[in-house]
């Protein structure tokens, strides 16, 4: 089997067939946007001062970059490889793995890949429900997953899991699952039931763009309708409800204080309000009545 030898700003290697000393099962994933790990298995025959060294350079214009970050089994040889700050570029990425034996360069193996075909996507983000009992449909949101090189939302589609859970109080053992592809960062859930309890989990996947074709990582199970909620999210059935009591109560009790305040407050005589002379004439009599209503009395009987 002959095998090119690496020039230039590749690491210098001496390539003799050695059967069983090459690596097998070269993998690499990159994982929560920026961290990257490489791994492979050791040669079949690969004796125990057999050693393999990973370098690797994100496009033709750098110089290759040896691993600093080792994975090591337990004879010592390296199985991997642990890279951080990596940042997907829409160029491929050359790995190369020279074999040495005894100190000498024997072989190496070499892979080019595009790197968002490594990624696994992180769960998308804050998962949100929001249920109208009334219109018996549950709105569902999502922010897309994090990366480091797709900004547009479209470059997305999701897969909802959707299932109704078991009720253990009623000894209902049965669940029924709903799962939906869509786009977009929002489902409207139109078959929710406010006594049954659902719950949801959403995950993420390339729409024709420089994105992982493979299903990323499912979000954080979020529950919703009968029972509390087992995640952070904006569960807002019994919330609002709940919110405009507390309001409303909170309103009439400022009402009736006003009431009773003002009533007990006397209200200031106004000086400037004209009597008319039939006024004077009626609080004239009514001063003479109520001092002195015995003689009053007895003055009218004898005139009489």
């Amino acid at each position: 089997m002959k095998r090119k030898i690496l020039s230039g700003s590749r690491p210098r290697a001496l390539f003799i067939d050695m059967n069983g000393t090459a690596i097998e099962n070269f993998v690499c994933v990159i994982f929560n946007v920026s961290f990257m790990n490489c791994t492979w298995h050791v040669g079949r025959t690969a004796s125990g001062d057999t050693q393999y060294f990973l370098y690797w350079k994100n496009s033709k214009k750098e110089n290759f970059t040896g691993c600093q970050n080792y994975i090591k089994d337990n004879h010592g040889r390296h199985t991997g490889c642990r890279f951080q700050n990596v940042t997907i570029e829409n160029k491929r990425a050359h790995f190369l793995v020279n074999v040495s034996e005894s100190g000498q360069n024997i072989q190496t193996y070499e892979k080019m890949i595009s790197l968002y075909e490594i990624e696994k996507l992180t769960p998308p983000l804050n998962v949100t429900v929001s249920c109208t009992e009334v219109y018996h449909f549950c709105e569902i949101q999502w922010q897309p997953p994090h990366t480091s090189h797709v900004k547009r939302h479209a470059c997305f589609k999701y897969e909802l899991v959707i299932e109704n859970k078991a009720d253990s109080n009623k000894n209902i053992k049965t669940t029924s699952k709903m799962e939906r592809n869509v786009t977009g960062n929002s489902y409207m859930f139109e078959s929710f039931s406010v006594e049954k309890r659902y719950s949801i989990k959403i995950r993420a996947t390339d729409n024709s763009c420089l994105v992982s074709p493979s299903w990323g990582e499912w979000s954080t199970l979020v529950e919703f309708g009968k029972g509390e909620l087992t995640s952070a999210s904006s569960y807002t059935l019994f919330v609002i409800p709940v919110l405009v009591a507390s309001l409303a109560l909170f309103l009439c009790t400022v009402i009736i204080y006003l009431k009773k305040t003002s009533a007990t407050v006397p209200q200031p005589r106004n000086p400037f309000h004209g009597h008319s002379p039939m006024d004077f004439q009626t609080e004239y009599k009514n001063i003479l009545i109520k001092d002195e209503p015995e003689d009053i009395i007895t003055i009218i009987e004898e005139m009489a």
